[in-house]
């Protein structure tokens, strides 16, 4: 993470306080122009990381820019900081935060796998969703053995990537006892010189000194983590890689399934700048291989090299011998800044991810005897210039453990000469903001579950790089999956609609690799069922791309959104590498038109679109500042304008549903994780009505809501639910990859699924009524934890 100087992030805007459920009606700030702020475009400045040149009103991202081979990895001087850390030390509520620590969440998962589920059950709703015929003997989510716990393989660029970008979810993961393996695929060597600024000019270079010194920062956080004990033991031990060389592998004593592997390539020692010596350059075929730099320490002693199928090769062996549910990685496509058209991210990362894409796609194929996994990607750099996404405790709690990589306290702990952390941070253990945050580059649908005209549920949802699809006939019959569907390289994040006739389509995006670098390609695609309530579907159709190369945007266009107008022609949406809206409308005939640009600015996220009761589409994205609409005069009409809605700041994912007569937006508070909500009408133009605030249980992510069901992720990690004004929020005891999502299924029975770290579907459901219950939570097919 910390090859390179950080950018100042703009302060979101002050917004009004959270109420209780139902109490109150939020006042809007005024508008900010017709384009909704765009002078915070997403081209105002440099990237995470190194700062850039300024851009249009020199809003918030403006910092200077290092020089080519100034030191990487150097932590900021406090000018570049917006927010210093002290911030980072004051919660809100200290009161409402305290029991959200991580031996809370570790004695919720207990409490949980003994039996204590926190949702209440109906028992006349668990027979409706319990498995039968072949599933009948399988155990619930609610009894001692279930949920499986599901194993979690990290793969990121750098020591301290896993612990800015893939935390709370890292630290959730561990402490609910799911095993879990990080793998460093650099040594994160930087310039060698373990030392803030203060000492930078004083202290010698040593690369494999600075590299050990990240390794024992590392496994200290990670220790603390594990056991709340930074000195707790590790074995250290050499094992050989499919790629030829050998791979350093450490194993907490006290809790085996604590794995960390060191690869020790070469890194960067750039953000973005020209260095063939790199994961980049190796990609690319400008360096035919790239070497090791090996940690003093360390047990492995022989030096190697790697080409880049060795690398491909050597990811793929460990992904075999790990056997993951579930695999995180970093956005292997973060874009370009539109005035710089520099990186938002470390080169290092998104190359990184892409060798770790295909090796998974190798694995995918290759490799028979092994379990489902699902893939969770993670943005970068480009967290410091979004609106935080995690209540003050939980920011805390992850910048506890970077200041234990950061070695604040100066002790030899370790034993080692080479020092026991990351120096270079300890000026500023929250980076750019970075600890504020989480986000996910994909998968943030809600809109993956759906039910048929016969009350049937379909769930769509991406396993092994394919398509998995899981049914249940009727309102209470038998399921079936997960059965993938033919075609691979499909990335996370499957929408779905359903057609006037009935049948079901599904749409993602897909990543191809080809012979040359510039091959590397995404697409949107979508596939059609055959007819209503078959579980046959047809082959995925390509509608292209918006962007003409990777060279241009880094294939950055997110998962589509998707809708059909009152005419009943389905209309796609991608936010585009320049952060703008583009679209395809489907034409009578069932061809499509081409892509269009529909304006905006300073969009990120994957957009939400919906229809409202007129039958006319309407679109909605977030910027760092608010959220931007575009509607239908008209069902059949082309997209109006973007228009400013004057919602205030938002965290990324937005949710949309047509209700009222109109579309309802839900959204997260930034710095509180709570749910909010707004109807949006479409007479007269855009209209936002009834701002509330439904408080919550924090958490982030994606927000699902059908009926009078409302769930998201809730601190602690687990999947948190309101079933109605008035009624307290209550939690599962699941973990789970992506977003929820939920449908009516009838008039009066509300469905709801998640996917485990297991990469099992479980499901739950609810009747429509303000005093019901969710029922006890079913796993279906299956159990997936491994052969």
């Amino acid at each position: 993470m910390s090859e390179g100087r950080p950018f100042s992030a703009p302060t979101p805007p002050s917004v009004p306080g959270p109420r209780r459920p139902g109490a109150a009606v939020l006042t809007l700030p005024d508008a900010s122009g017709p384009h909704g702020g765009s002078a915070e475009a997403r081209g105002a400045g440099g990237s995470g990381g190194t700062g850039g040149s300024g851009g249009a009103g020199g809003a918030g991202r403006a910092a200077p820019v290092p020089a080519q081979g100034s030191r990487p990895g150097e932590a900021p001087g406090p000018a570049a900081y917006a927010h210093g850390r002290t911030a980072h030390h004051r919660p809100a509520h200290p009161a409402r935060h305290r029991a959200r620590t991580v031996k809370t969440v570790a004695a919720l998962a207990a409490a949980a796998a003994a039996g204590m589920l926190v949702l209440r059950g109906n028992e006349a709703f668990a027979a409706l969703e319990a498995p039968t015929g072949p599933d009948s003997r399988l155990t619930t989510a609610t009894t001692a053995g279930a949920p499986d716990p599901g194993r979690v393989l990290q793969i990121v660029a750098h020591p301290d990537d896993d612990l800015y970008f893939m935390n709370p979810d890292l630290g959730y993961s561990i402490a609910t006892g799911h095993p879990v393996t990080s793998v460093y695929l650099t040594s994160g060597e930087a310039d060698g010189i373990n030392a803030g600024v203060a000492k930078e000019h004083s202290t010698p270079s040593d690369k494999p000194a600075y590299a050990e010194a990240r390794q024992n920062g590392i496994r200290a956080a990670y220790a603390k983590m594990a056991t709340g004990d930074r000195g707790s033991a590790w074995k250290r031990t050499v094992v050989p890689t499919d790629g030829g060389g050998q791979a350093e592998v450490d194993v907490l004593v006290a809790k085996p399934e604590v794995n960390l592997v060191w690869l020790q390539l070469r890194e960067a020692g750039n953000v973005y700048g020209d260095a063939p010596d790199s994961l980049h350059g190796l990609w690319d075929g400008r360096v035919p291989h790239l070497e090791s730099v090996l940690a003093s320490g360390t047990p492995v002693k022989q030096r190697f090299t790697y080409t880049k199928d060795q690398v491909v090769r050597t990811i793929e062996g460990i992904l075999a011998r790990y056997k993951p549910t579930t695999i995180r990685m970093q956005d292997p496509t973060p874009g370009r800044f539109p005035d710089t058209k520099r990186y938002t991210d470390h080169q290092d990362h998104f190359y990184g991810a892409r060798f770790v894409q295909m090796a998974s796609d190798a694995y995918a194929r290759e490799v028979h005897d092994r379990p489902h996994f699902g893939v969770q990607n993670y943005i970068g750099y480009f967290n410091g210039s979004l609106p935080s996404a995690l209540d003050p405790g939980e920011a805390k709690e992850k910048l506890d453990i970077l200041d234990t990589y950061a070695w604040l306290d100066r002790t030899n702990h370790c034993g080692s000469a080479a020092g026991c952390g990351d120096l270079k941070v300890a000026d500023h253990p929250s980076g750019n903001r970075w600890t504020d945050s989480i986000n996910y580059a994909r998968g943030t649908s809600t809109s993956w579950l759906a039910s048929d005209r016969d009350h049937g549920l379909w769930a769509f949802k991406v396993l092994d790089g394919q398509v998995a699809v899981w049914h249940r006939t009727g309102l209470i019959g038998s399921w079936s999956g997960p059965a993938l569907l033919p075609g691979t390289g499909m990335d996370q994040g499957i929408s779905t609609v359903t057609l006037p006739d009935g049948r079901i389509a599904a749409y993602g995006t897909r990543t191809s690799f080809g012979a040359r670098p510039a091959d590397y390609r995404r697409e949107v695609v979508y596939a059609v069922q055959r007819a209503p309530g078959s579980p046959e579907f047809g082959a995925w159709e390509s509608l292209g791309t918006p962007e003409a190369s990777d060279d241009t945007w880094t294939s950055d266009i997110s998962a589509p959104a998707v809708s059909v107008d009152g005419t009943g022609l389905a209309a796609v949406y991608v936010r585009d590498g320049a952060s703008g809206l583009r679209g395809r409308v489907q034409r009578a005939d069932g061809s499509w038109g081409p892509w269009e640009h529909h304006g905006g600015a300073d969009l990120h996220g994957t957009p939400a679109a919906a229809t409202d009761g007129a039958g006319r589409r309407m679109v909605f994205a977030a910027t760092t500042r608010t959220v931007i609409g575009w509607a239908q005069p008209e069902p059949g009409a082309p997209l109006g304008p973007p228009t400013a809605t004057g919602l205030p700041d938002t965290t990324l994912p937005l949710t949309a549903e047509g209700r009222e007569g109109g579309v309802r937006l839900w959204f997260r508070k930034p710095g509180s994780g709570n749910v909010r909500t707004a109807l949006i009408t479409g007479d007269g133009g855009l209209k936002v009505n009834n701002l509330t605030d439904l408080g919550g249980l924090q958490g982030f992510g994606s927000v699902t809501a059908s009926g009078h069901v409302l769930a998201g992720r809730a601190a602690g990690g687990q999947l948190g639910s309101d079933l109605g004004a008035g009624r307290p929020w209550q939690r599962s005891p699941l973990l789970f990859v992506g977003a929820p999502s939920s449908t009516m299924t009838g008039k009066n029975m509300v469905s709801l699924a998640v996917v485990g770290l297991d990469a099992r579907l479980y499901v739950a459901s609810s009747a429509d009524s303000a005093d019901a219950y969710l029922s006890p939570w079913q796993p279906v097919g299956p159990r997936n934890s491994g052969p």
